[in-house]
């Protein structure tokens, strides 16, 4: 399974697809979008992200209900219910990661140690964000954005979408208290009205060069 079109390219073509095709994504290309979206990078490798795959139209009808009766969500071949757990910090999970990591020789007995220490530290202490919750999104939607830059080398088009109810997302999809729905991915093939490119801000608006609102030279 190649890629049909390069990651500048995909880059370069995706848009949000407002409305979409009925045809379905063949499994294989569905398995490998997900295999390789997931080699997104996490914190402490703790991969946080969880993803409900949504085919059957039964429950397409109940996910658009959740979500302001957006057409995407029900035209769409598949939607991903993407969520983040907060249960990451718990030690059975922390052992889970630290085994994976010695099977795949990248971590030793001493880093295992550290990782024991560090990560309950990080979610006590977590000054570099304000909750776990926000820590979880950043971490699930870094997996996002994989996916979306994926599924677009293979020629498939995404919606990223946040105009739902989360509890009732949560109620509908028996999804746990401690699992946080980040957002909705609607993946398949677009159909018109095709969403034009917006443009985007010019390097010397949004990047700096060292400091905050020093002007960047490269």
């Amino acid at each position: 399974m190649q890629p049909s079109i390069n990651l500048r390219q995909a880059i370069e073509q995706r848009r949000a697809a407002r409305a979409f095709k009925r045809d379905l994504i063949p499994s294989v290309i569905l398995q490998e979008i997900l295999r390789l979206g997931l080699q997104a990078p996490s914190g402490y490798n703790l991969q946080p992200w969880r993803f409900i795959v949504v085919r059957s139209l039964e429950n397409k009808q109940k996910l658009r209900a959740c979500a302001s009766n957006q057409r995407q969500v029900e035209e769409a071949p598949v939607v991903l219910i993407c969520c983040g757990d907060r249960r990451v910090n718990q030690s059975d999970y922390i052992e889970s990661v630290i085994e994976l990591g010695k099977s795949e020789s990248a971590i030793n007995d001493a880093y295992a140690d550290f990782i024991r220490s560090s990560i309950p530290a990080l979610f006590e202490k977590h000054t570099s964000f304000e909750s776990l919750e926000a820590w979880i999104n950043r971490q699930t939607m870094l997996a996002v954005a994989y996916l979306m830059m994926v599924a677009q080398s293979y020629g498939v088009d995404s919606c990223p979408m946040e105009g739902f109810v989360t509890t009732q997302v949560k109620e509908a999809f028996k999804i746990p208290e401690e699992v946080d729905v980040c957002c909705i991915l609607a993946m398949g093939y677009a159909a018109e009205p095709f969403k034009q490119y917006g443009g985007r801000f010019s390097l010397q608006q949004v990047c700096y060069g060292e400091t905050y609102g020093e002007v960047l030279e490269i």
